[in-house]
Order: structure tokens, then C-alpha cells, then sequence
């Protein structure tokens, strides 16, 4: 069905069939409900709060496992934030943490998957893209700064590739 013939469906229908609907979507689709959740009571802190827990979980499990460093994870939560439409700030923040761990956690332990390294380039290209598009780089220079910095005294084997990015956007 294309969004025209929608409209016209939603169009012919009465206000309380419409409210039906709408009532039925929230019961049978867990993604609806929790917009609308969200829509309507927008704890934005709690959720950021969750992010951090989830994607800081990948490098320092609370169980005795062992770290997975997953960034799969992170965009799952970042997409989530997205289709939400939490604050711009936020969301940033929450791409620059997913960084940020990751680098904290590679200060302590050695990495040789070459795979990681390469996924925390894109997504500091994402984050800084994004920062960008809102007009908000300002606010995270000094997080990008460090993040850049913080490559570069770990000897990343892309740090040349952050640095250069990261001066890209901060002149």
C-alpha cells in the first residue's frame, strides 16, 4: 500500500475506528508502543543511561565472560535513539561514548581483530558527520580532540586516519 493510498483509507475512516487502529498498533507492535511510551513520557536520561550500560556491557561484561568489543551493539542502540527522535546532544553523546569506551578498553587490553579498529574509525566518522549536520560540533570538540589524541598515544594503526578526520571537520 503507498502512503497516498493510506491517507485516502485513514481519510474514510471515523474517529473512532481511526482510534481503533491506533489502539490495536499499540497493542500488537512493541516498536509502537514504545513510541508512543517514549512520545509521551520522553525520559530521555533514563533511556541514555540504558545506551551507556548496554554498549559499556560489550567491553566490561558484569558477568565473568569475556568481552565481545561488539559495535553492532552500540548502533543498535543509536538507531533506537533515532527512531525516537531523542535530542540531538544526546544521541551524540552516545556515539562519542561508544568511542570513548572502546578506546578506554584498548588502553588496557591488546586488540589485534583489525576489524575493530576499522568500526571505531566509521563510527567516529558517523558521530563527527552527524555533529556536523546539527550544528552542535562545537559542544564535542573537546571530546573529538581527545578521542583523535587518544588514538594517536595507542598507537592505533588508523590513528593518522582519525587525526586527519577530526582536523577535517574542527578547522
Amino acid at each position: 500500500m503507498s502512503k497516498r493510498e493510506l491517507k485516502k483509507y485513514l481519510k474514510d475512516l471515523t474517529k473512532e475506528q481511526l482510534e481503533e487502529q491506533i489502539i490495536d498498533l499499540y497493542n500488537r507492535f512493541g516498536n509502537v508502543k514504545e513510541y508512543y511510551d517514549f512520545a509521551f513520557n520522553p525520559n530521555e536520561n533514563k533511556l541514555i543511561e540504558q545506551c551507556r550500560f548496554q554498549i559499556s556491557k560489550e567491553y566490561y561484561p558484569v558477568s565473568s565472560r569475556k568481552a565481545k568489543m561488539r559495535r553492532s551493539v552500540a548502533q543498535k542502540w543509536i538507531k533506537k535513539l533515532i527512531s525516537l527522535d531523542a535530542d540531538a546532544s544526546l544521541l551524540a553523546d552516545v556515539m562519542f561514548f561508544n568511542i570513548e569506551i572502546a578506546l578506554t578498553f584498548s588502553g588496557e587490553h591488546i586488540i589485534r581483530q583489525e576489524s575493530f579498529f576499522t568500526s571505531m574509525y566509521k563510527s567516529f566518522d558517523e558521530a563527527l558527520r552527524y555533529v556536523s549536520e546539527q550544528g552542535i560540533l562545537a559542544d564535542f570538540r573537546g571530546r573529538i580532540e581527545k578521542i583523535a589524541g587518544d588514538t594517536l598515544d595507542q598507537k592505533w594503526p588508523n590513528r593518522n586516519a582519525f587525526e586527519d578526520i577530526s582536523d577535517m571537520y574542527l578547522q
